[in-house]
């Protein structure tokens, strides 16, 4: 198996920045995200604090982002990862329904909006899933909840229904719901999710579902979810100024860092971590 020098986990301005800075630096890089970047910037109507670039619009700084990072020759891996185990010498990534491998890591993953639905987190891996391509063949012939925060999730909900003997399909978001016929769409709001040794249905404001498994699919997975024993606080990793988390080889940047959320700042830490990363695998190297 190959294994990376470094994993970069996010395609906004952090992830894009540092993709660039190990790229010059010569280092062997796994990009995973969006290859449409971030629909953050892409919706963001205009950015007026971005230096060189006065009063661009969000879709226009996204392309020049794009146009940049393909310049450079760097492909973006479309995909989620939903888990990121530290195995002392390197990480293993899952990113859908491979395992991958890196020498260090970059989480650029953006923040987590909101708390994690009550039952989330003690159900999570017991009937609790954050990636449908990953454990679909867990629920062959059997009920499931998908839980979308985003469009482009549809796509996860039509990939398990084609094993799953159910899907129900709740859309948090207000784009027209384009899925499988073999999809059923319910509008509700999520309340809680209950089980007794599994997750067993997800309770809302228009009733009770049954259920024997439940993708809870957001835009980023918290980090402490995302990565075990990393240290965070709040919805934000913990890192000092060069990016570094409590995790050897491990870093952290843009708004999954901390405030402010700026694109501006996102892109320089981006670029920090990159070059924290980079030294940290030179020092590796260098003491072998």
């Amino acid at each position: 198996m190959q294994r990376y020098d470094i994993a970069i986990i996010g395609t906004g301005p952090a992830g894009l920045s540092a993709a660039l800075t190990a790229k010059v630096r010569n280092k062997s890089i796994l990009l995973i995200g969006s290859k449409n970047s971030s629909v953050k910037v892409e919706k963001a109507h205009e950015i007026q604090n971005y230096l060189g670039l006065p009063k661009i619009a969000g879709a226009d700084m996204q392309k020049a982002f794009l146009d940049h990072v393909a310049s450079m020759d760097i492909e973006i891996t479309e995909g989620r990862v939903s888990t990121v185990y530290a195995m002392g010498d390197y990480y293993s990534l899952q990113v859908g329904e491979e395992m991958v491998e890196a020498s260090s890591v970059i989480l650029a993953t953006g923040v987590v909006q909101g708390k994690p639905l009550p039952g989330e987190e003690e159900f999570l891996g017991r009937g609790v899933s954050y990636c449908a391509t990953c454990d679909a063949a867990l629920y062959k012939g059997k009920k499931t909840i998908v839980v979308a925060y985003a469009k482009k999730e549809e796509a996860e909900a039509n990939f398990l229904a084609e094993m799953a003997g159910e899907v129900v399909y709740i859309p948090m978001y207000q784009e027209e719901v384009e899925v499988s016929d073999k999809v059923k769409v319910v509008k509700a709001i999520p309340k809680e999710i209950t089980g007794a040794l599994k997750a067993n249905a997800l309770v809302t404001d228009q009733g009770t579902l049954e259920t024997d498994g439940i993708f809870i699919l957001r835009e980023a997975v918290a980090p402490g979810q995302l990565v075990p024993g990393l240290e965070t606080e709040g919805p934000h990793v913990k890192v000092d100024v060069s990016m570094k988390t409590n995790l050897a080889g491990c870093f952290a940047c843009g708004d999954i860092a901390g405030i402010p959320y700026q694109y501006i700042k996102s892109a320089g830490q981006g670029n920090v971590a990159a070059l924290s990363a980079v030294a940290y695998l030179d020092q590796k190297k260098h003491s072998a």
